[in-house]
């Protein structure tokens, strides 16, 4: 019997600058010695699952920002993941980039290590909006990274762009489009802006100058329609790639499978559990447990999740095999909501299929409460 291929995700805390509007586990005044044991405690939590005999086609260092780690730091982390896991020969091995943080020498390097998919965080194109929203790079430093990689023969990037952020008008983000898609990535993450609790923003919230709701609407669609006439397809609600160029690696978050989570904060779906790290790094760091909380999925924690997770994409889910791997009829007792929310425009529902519209995906928070 074939063994299912998981994915890896490694989160790395350390930030140079924590954005305004981050509420993610992220550190940016660690002394060295912290930076150092930290590295050591992930690699042991690494080596912790070589037992297991995984095999792994997707790696994603997220944060926080992985470019912050030295060629070096990088390598030694890879080392550690390459003598605990059996890594599959056309892994998608993505790291998450902040352009302040790069240069050619070192993207080079991780390229050796065997990164093929570089996620670059631009967010916007504009000084202002960038300097507003804490960023610590400009413009130029993305063109830079963008290029290197390119000469460097990467040919997978993702941008992360946002919307609804301070000083941003309906022009400027057109702008902010306009010109990414003359860059031609392969991929686009697209995210409306959300005040988190405890942010910066947060505490600003009630004098941030930020557009009006109508305006962040126009913002969404504006983004649907330019990228669809550009050749992307819109496969999840903040996502957009060329054909088969989707994130492999997020796609198995989408999916329901399994894929492990190491480091501070890092969670997990593995054996039929989710668990999830604790986001105290002294902790982390100190304990020898690195898990902080884990729960054997029930019945309906799995009916709610992959229908929730299904209909952020696209392609929805098979009524058929919903009913099939859980034995029970996903339309009944639903109807007569699916049939207003089909008739809304929101919904389609055709023969086994079920799915969200482009206008379902911009209101899916309110439907998916609604619906499951």
């Amino acid at each position: 019997m074939m063994k299912t291929k998981i994915g890896l995700y490694v989160h790395i805390p350390f930030c140079v600058k924590k954005c305004n509007y981050c509420d993610f586990c992220s550190f940016s005044e660690l002394d060295q010695n912290t930076r150092e044991k930290y590295i050591d405690k992930l690699c042991l939590e690494i080596d912790s699952y070589k037992a297991k005999n995984l095999e792994i086609d997707t790696i994603f260092f997220g944060g926080g920002t992985p470019t912050t780690l030295t060629s070096e730091e990088f390598g030694h982390i890879v080392d550690h993941i390459k003598r605990s896991f059996i890594i599959d020969d056309n892994v998608e091995f993505t790291v998450e980039a902040n352009p302040g943080t790069t240069n050619k020498e070192k993207m080079e390097k991780f390229i050796e290590c065997g990164v093929n998919r570089f996620s670059i965080g631009l967010q916007s194109i504009h000084e202002k909006e960038l300097k507003k929203l804490g960023r610590i790079h400009g413009f130029d430093d993305f063109v830079r990274t963008f290029n290197d990689l390119r000469n460097l023969g990467i040919n997978n990037i993702n941008v992360d762009l946002m919307y609804g952020i301070p000083y941003q008008t309906l022009e400027s983000f057109e702008k902010t489009l306009d010109t990414v898609l003359n860059f031609n990535p392969e991929h686009l993450s697209v995210y409306g802006l959300i005040l988190e609790e405890g942010t910066p923003f947060y505490f600003e919230r009630n004098s941030l100058s930020v557009p009006s709701v109508d305006i962040e609407c126009d913002m969404y669609f504006l983004t649907a329609k330019k990228l669809a006439e550009n050749g992307y397809v819109h496969y999840e609600i903040s996502n957009y790639s060329k054909p088969s160029r989707e994130s492999i690696h997020n796609m198995k978050y989408w999916t329901c499978n399994e894929y492990i989570g190491v480091g501070v904060s890092a969670h997990s779906c593995f054996e039929g559990k989710r668990y999830a790290n604790t986001s105290d790094i002294t902790e982390y760091i100190k304990s020898p447990v690195h898990v902080d909380s884990s729960k054997k999925l029930d019945v309906d924690s799995l009916k709610y999740e992959y229908a929730m997770l299904a209909l952020r994409l696209k392609k929805g889910f098979s009524l058929e095999e919903y009913n099939t791997i859980f034995s029970e009829n996903f339309i009944y007792g639903r109807e007569e909501l699916i049939n207003k929310l089909v008739s809304f425009g929101y919904m389609e529902f055709n023969d086994d299929n079920i799915s969200l519209t482009e206008k379902g995906f911009y209101v899916s928070n309110s439907i998916l409460t609604e619906l499951l």
